[in-house]
């Protein structure tokens, strides 16, 4: 990684500005962790049996902005960006894929979310999440995409350490 240009979130403020801070922190972390290396480097598995690569995690990452707020909020049949039965797990299986088309994806998919946020009148704006069949907050996506970031930038560490020996931020 080059340096840290992420703007943390801030001390104080509301809590939809916490948010949207939090998730763009986290996002930004993603980018970070992917910053400087070679589509082949990006593509570098964990150990096996897992098939986890930071590629794979930023491809993961565009399903699940999509699933959350595209449609939950918007069209609750969008298709998948690499799955046509809705399976999270095809998105891992970057081996043919590139930083280009990747981020490509990834990067549409945040910038939609993020319209659909700023659009909403409130966090309470009710969606219908399709895989559970039952209405969900803003609020309640904003919260459980920042938890999947969370998550998923501790396998960033994980994977970015095992390419180039780095120390997660």
């Amino acid at each position: 990684m080059t340096s840290d240009h992420r703007v943390g979130p801030p001390s104080f403020g509301s809590e939809r500005d916490m948010l949207r801070a939090f998730l763009d922190y986290h996002r930004a972390t993603l980018a970070m962790k992917c910053e400087g290396l070679t589509d082949e480097e990006l593509r570098q598995q964990s150990m096996p049996p897992s098939t986890l690569s930071l590629l794979g995690l930023v491809r993961h990452m565009a399903e699940v902005e999509r699933a959350w707020f595209r449609r939950v909020f918007e069209d609750n049949d969008a298709p998948m960006v690499w799955s046509d039965t809705i399976d999270f797990q095809a998105a891992y299986d970057a081996s043919a894929s590139t930083r280009a088309e990747a981020f490509a994806a990834w990067e549409a998919e945040v910038e939609n979310s993020r319209r659909i946020e700023r659009e909403a009148e409130s966090l309470d704006l009710a969606g219908h999440q399709p895989r559970w069949g039952e209405e969900v907050s803003l609020r309640m996506v904003m919260v459980h995409v920042l938890l999947e970031y969370g998550r998923h930038n501790g396998h960033a560490d994980f994977l970015r350490e095992g390419v180039d020996g780095t120390v997660g931020a």
